[in-house]
């Protein structure tokens, strides 16, 4: 088949087509997000997102249960959420190969954290592989299913930013012609009763010897040797990109089999060189086995555990030298994330912001809200945790019922919003909820979630009904609102959060950029423009000053009214397209 330049994120997708997967589950999240999309348009499969990623992982445990490849796709805080299946999965093991894909974001590009979730799989004593490229994003996963089935095991597929985003050259193949077994009845295998679970637990630490007999020789897991025995590196994953072309004369080992460490291979590379040193992103994963070993070796000492490495600073930390590409980076402009114009959010955390409220804060694009100049979010933890930290704050104070609000978007409701609004109802609090319903999975770029009507694979569902949903939970008070309308929304506002009950204010308008062509535009009528600047507490991209009178960019403005609102002067009107 012809070559073909993909994403690691493509190269995956097609790997688990050729590797016979037929039920692909996930829930979006950069930089994992592209995996299930680019899955979901090969024949044959199931493709789906799910609510979360405990789920998620439960559904691809149920299809590998019934006998056929199944892959579970999530960023690395996703698999803390699915932590709880991991684990156990661990002792169960699988019936079709199961391969768990961790998207790690090292230099947190667009995550609250830079976990290293390579811990994950030394904690669950799974397999993990760390492909270093396109090529190996596809091949490894084919590996992996087979590691799966022949070890009787999850497999965890690790990658990260740079492997996730960036392109190199794949040679597609033919996918296997992958026969499910069905369901093969075991309770003492899948139930995991503590007296089962017993019985289980020495197989997992039997399979984890043969799974390092496995690692010594391994193709995934090799040696390229250099032009002098002085120096030997040990890397894995994207880190080898950056060794090779920063350190071209080293002998290096790559490990793409990861975990378990193949020790007896280590050590014989590491009789074989003067000088051994670990290059790895996050934490010493590598290093600390290696020291357990007993092995002299260079590592964190010299490397961050902080944010990427790349090939300029290896070669600064390592040979000392300065590369001048760097100073291109720190020339270019500091270019902060902003809601974008006409964001339906942006009424709402200026109203918040107005009423001097406290506001606990979720995961989505929402969470800009906290910057400049809106400022109008005090917390955000994790998915879900705005409602809970709210309920927090009553808890140790009730008087701050009427001082605060948690806000949600649509899809992070779905993912972890119901357990604790539950909660609310169950203390008989008084929290004051807004779910800022756009009607997708906005943040990850527009996917579909319960609330949307439509699968990832184009098909038309029932919708759940966030409304049902609330008065299902037990919450009496709900009330939908256009948060475009600022007044309206104020007092919807004041008024929710003086109750003495739950309430759910649901800020209910399409994300800006999934609706059809705007007819409209805002223009300045400059005679009438005093220059206060009121306007631009929006922080609406499309708003600016100049020569001390606001003006509005009209190539991206889109209509909302919601500068118009503000202006007490009435110069700000509408224009038709």
């Amino acid at each position: 088949m012809q070559k073909m330049i993909m994403t690691g994120n493509e190269a995956i997708a097609r790997g688990a087509y050729e590797g016979g997967v037929t039920v692909g589950t996930a829930y979006p999240g950069t930089p994992s997000t592209e995996i299930l999309e680019n899955l979901s348009i090969y024949p044959g499969l199931n493709c789906n997102w799910s609510a979360n990623e405990k789920v998620a992982l439960e559904v691809a445990i149920g299809a590998s249960m019934e006998g056929a490849r199944a892959i579970a796709v999530m960023k690395h805080v996703g698999v803390n959420v699915a932590a709880d299946p991991l684990l156990t999965l661990s002792y169960t093991g699988v019936g079709g190969g199961l391969v768990l894909v961790s998207a790690d974001d090292p230099g947190m590009h667009s995550s609250q954290n830079e976990q290293d979730n390579r811990h994950y799989a030394r904690f669950a004593k799974i397999p993990l592989l760390e492909p270093a490229d396109s090529q190996e994003a596809k091949d490894y996963v084919v590996t992996a299913l087979e590691l799966s089935e022949r070890f009787n095991t999850p497999v965890m597929l690790r990658t990260t930013t740079r492997i996730s985003h960036s392109r190199s050259v794949v040679e597609p193949e033919e996918a296997v012609d992958y026969k499910p077994a069905g369901f093969q009845q075991n309770i003492a295998k899948y139930v995991m009763l503590p007296g089962f679970a017993r019985q289980r637990h020495p197989l997992v630490e039997e399979r984890l010897l043969e799974l390092k007999k496995e690692a010594e020789h391994s193709p995934l897991n090799r040696i390229k040797e250099g032009t002098s025995n002085e120096l030997g590196v040990i890397c894995s994953g994207v880190a080898y990109q950056y060794v090779k072309e920063a350190l071209p004369d080293a002998s290096v080992l790559k490990l793409g089999f990861s975990y378990p460490l193949a020790e007896n291979l280590v050590i014989d590379f590491a009789r074989k060189v003067k000088r051994l040193l670990v290059v790895e992103e996050l934490d010493p994963f590598l290093e600390n086995q290696l020291k357990a070993l007993g092995l002299q070796v260079t590592g964190k000492s010299m490397f961050t555990m902080m944010g990427e490495l790349g090939t300029e600073t290896i070669r600064e930390n390592l040979l000392g030298k300065k590369s001048d590409t760097l100073s291109c980076r720190e020339n270019i402009p500091y270019r902060p994330p902003i809601l974008c114009p006409g964001c339906s959010h942006r009424g709402v955390f200026y109203t918040l912001k107005k009423l001097k409220l406290r506001v606990t804060g979720d995961i989505g694009c929402y969470t800009l809200g906290a910057l400049p100049p809106l400022q109008a979010m005090d917390s955000c933890i994790c998915m879900g945790a705005s409602i809970g930290t709210a309920l927090g704050m009553e808890k140790a104070n009730k008087e701050t019922s009427s001082q605060t609000v948690a806000v949600i978007g649509d899809s992070t409701f779905f993912h972890s919003g119901l357990t604790p609004l539950i909660d609310i109802v169950y203390s008989g609090a008084s929290t004051t909820v807004i779910i800022l319903d756009n009607n997708t999975t906005g943040m990850t770029g527009h996917q579909d979630h319960p609330g949307t009507g439509q699968t990832l694979q184009g098909e038309i569902i029932k919708k759940v009904n966030l409304e049902d949903v609330c008065h299902g939970i037990g919450v009496e008070r709900v009330i939908v609102t256009d948060p475009y309308n600022l007044e309206n929304l104020q007092e919807i506002i004041k008024t929710e959060i003086s109750a003495d009950e739950p309430s759910v204010i649901i800020a209910r308008h399409p994300c800006i950029l999934k609706s059809k062509t705007q007819n409209k535009y805002m223009e300045i009528v400059a005679e009438e423009c005093s220059g206060c600047q009121a306007c631009l507490k929006l922080g609406c991209p499309a708003l600016s000053m100049k020569e001390d009178i606001a003006k509005i960019n009209t190539d991206i403005c889109t209509g909302c009214t919601l500068c118009q609102q503000l202006c007490k002067l009435n110069a700000i009107i509408t224009k038709t397209i």
